[in-house]
This record gives C-alpha cells, structure tokens and sequence, in this order.
C-alpha cells in the first residue's frame, strides 16, 4: 500500500516548551489512522502541522511523496472537520455545504450534483433547505461531515469531531463515519482521547504520550500486546502487578512480588522474549482472568466489589493476604452472567497465560 502522508522529524516548540517532540509517522493511502492519548499528549499539534494551522518548529511534511511542509492549507488538498460544527447559522444546510466549493470556484454545472452527492452520502438530502437552528447535534455533525466530503478531499482530518454528542449517538456517528471513509477511500486521520472510539474506528492507533508517540499499532495489537505500562493502562481495562522476574532452573520465568518470600507467579516458557531477570509488570486483561478456588489460583482475595454492566458481571477483587507485593491491589474479573460472585467471598485467580503480557518498561 502507498505512502499518502509521511512526517519526518516533526516538532512543534512554544517558548522551549515542547508541544510534539521529533516525530515520525507514516500513513497509508485509505488508511484510518487514529491519534488517541490524553490532553496534552501532542495529538492535535501533529493534527494542525498536518493541515497547515500550524507552522512547525522543525522536520518536514511529505504529502504524496511531495514536500508540503510549508504549503499553504488551501493547497494540500485536506478536508478537515472538528468538534465544533462551524456551520453559518444565516445559511441553509445545502448552501453550507456549497460554501467551500463556491470558494474553490467549482463551476456551477458541477456544484449542484457535488452537493447534492454529499448530503446523500451522509443521508441529510431532505434537510437541504433547513437551518442550522432547526437541526439536532448529530445532524449538525453530518452537514459539517458533507461540507468536508464535497469537494472529495483526499485525507481528512477529524479532530474530535463527536465529542459533543451523547453516548447513544456518539456509537451510531461513528458507524456511520467507519461507513463513509469506505465509501470514500479517502485517508482518514482521526483524533481522540476516547479509547473505546479508537479501537472501534481504526485500521491502526498512534498512542501519543508527553508530546512523542508511546506505540502504533492496530487496535489489537495495542489492546492485547501493549509495549509499554502507560500503554497498557491508558487503552483498557488494566490489571498490572508489579514484581522481579527470576528465569527457573527448568527454562520457565517467574515473576516475584514484593521483596519478601513471597508466592510467585510463573509464567509460560521458556521464551527467549522474556527477560533473564529484573523488575517488570505482568498485565492480565479482566476478560483473559477466571475466578477459581482459593488453592487453585495464581492468587487469592476478597471480592470487594461486583458490578453488573449487562453483557457480563465484574468482579473486583482485593489483594493482600498471602500475595506478598499485593496489599492494597485490586483485581477486576470480567465474569459470565451465570456466574454470581457475593461480596466477600474468598476467590483465586487464575489467567490463560498465553494472553497475558509481561512489560518491562
């Protein structure tokens, strides 16, 4: 698949604060990529160096192999949609959507049928003479969607385009998003802090942490082998315990926790991915774990807490008691519907360990 976008040490420095340190990414042609992390990771100044809003403070900006590192925004040919639906509240929908392509001089021949082909792509065509004001959040968000998509950009840029909508409608636009970059084929580059939303949209996921990305990846990738512990945390769901990995006599590692003889958790091998020794955490994600006798388990504890969420019940469990390491550490079972933990009852846990993931950074 081709490169449609590249940046090469690109870096954006406010009065020697970095906002994105030296970065290089590289995105395919049709590829939806998404910049997800939290505020202030440096995801939205990547977004606006890419578009042109902002002028970076060093690298370069490659945009169909050509360098466009300075290239005015109206001639890089990006479409870009946030999270304010800037529509003109004086204008019809149809006229809003027609806006851009009268400002890029389309003929007149041609920009009825482009208009009229956006609002059919994104199902608003009997809104066209309606008002902005007469129009619900998430139909404001699909005319600010058409109005991009109209003159068929071929990346789009999405900053945080659905986060003033409520739940419910957030989960149905970002169906109809995924539905609309198929459509289009466009290269879609995508920003959120919204993990859930990222692994539900994406071909692949750039992690950004302290102005630099942590991890790429696809959306199983980060979710079931993340790189390193702030990725781990920060997408899911997280059970971290924290420990000393000793390799046995017998090619199998373990992971000790605490300083004390404590009980040792022994992980599948042997491996010559895993570390001989030193200090590393082991991530058991809630639905890879299963509750079990206390004798039969990795480890032992109290149930604290159990929460019904629908689909399944969780179930937290406290640490501390013949888990040397563990004291004040909770453990959170995804359990099946069937099964009904009670508050203090005394589990182990056990985990497929083929799913667990050892990090040791």
């Amino acid at each position: 698949m081709s490169t449609k976008l590249e940046t090469i040490g690109l870096a954006k420095t406010y009065r020697e604060t970095p906002a994105l340190l030296p970065t290089d990414l590289r995105v395919a042609a049709g590829e939806f990529l998404t910049l997800l992390g939290p505020s202030g990771s440096g995801k939205t100044t990547l977004l606006q160096m890419i578009s042109g809003l902002v002028e970076p403070s060093a690298g370069q900006l490659l945009i169909d192999g050509r360098d466009a590192t300075h290239e005015a925004p109206g001639k890089r040919g990006i479409g870009m949609v946030f999270q304010s639906y800037a529509l003109f509240p004086h204008m019809t929908v149809w006229d809003n959507v027609a806006y851009g392509l009268r400002m890029r001089k389309l003929p007149r021949a041609e920009l009825a049928p482009a208009v009229d082909a956006a609002l059919a792509m994104v199902k608003m065509q009997s809104f066209a003479q309606r008002l902005p004001s007469e129009l619900s959040g998430g139909q404001q968000q699909r005319i600010a969607l058409a109005r991009c998509f109209a003159f068929r950009p071929s990346i789009i840029l999405l900053d945080e385009p659905l986060g003033a909508l409520d739940k419910k409608l957030r989960e149905h636009m970002q169906m109809e998003i995924r539905r609309l970059h198929q459509a289009l084929g466009a290269t879609f580059i995508y920003v959120t802090h919204d993990q859930d939303e990222a692994l539900t949209l994406s071909d692949r996921i750039c992690l950004m942490n302290q102005a630099r990305i942590e991890q790429i990846g696809t959306p199983a990738q980060l979710y079931d082998r993340p790189a390193t512990r702030f990725a781990a945390d920060f997408l899911g769901h997280s059970n971290l315990l924290d420990g000393v990995v000793e390799r046995m006599a017998d090619g199998r590692v373990a992971l000790r926790l605490g300083d004390g003889p404590g009980e040792r958790l022994v992980l599948i091998g042997p491996s010559p991915d895993l570390p001989a020794a030193g200090a590393a955490s082991l991530l058991v994600r809630p639905e890879a774990a299963r509750l079990t006798s206390p004798e039969d388990g990795a480890l032992a504890g109290t149930i604290r807490q159990v929460i019904f969420v629908g689909s399944d019940t969780r179930a937290v469990v406290s640490l501390g008691q013949g888990n040397e390491g563990t004291q004040g550490t909770d453990f959170t079972v995804r359990c099946p519907r069937e099964l009904t933990p009670r508050v203090g009852e005394r589990v182990g846990l056990a985990w497929d360990h083929s799913r667990a993931t050892l990090l040791t950074r």
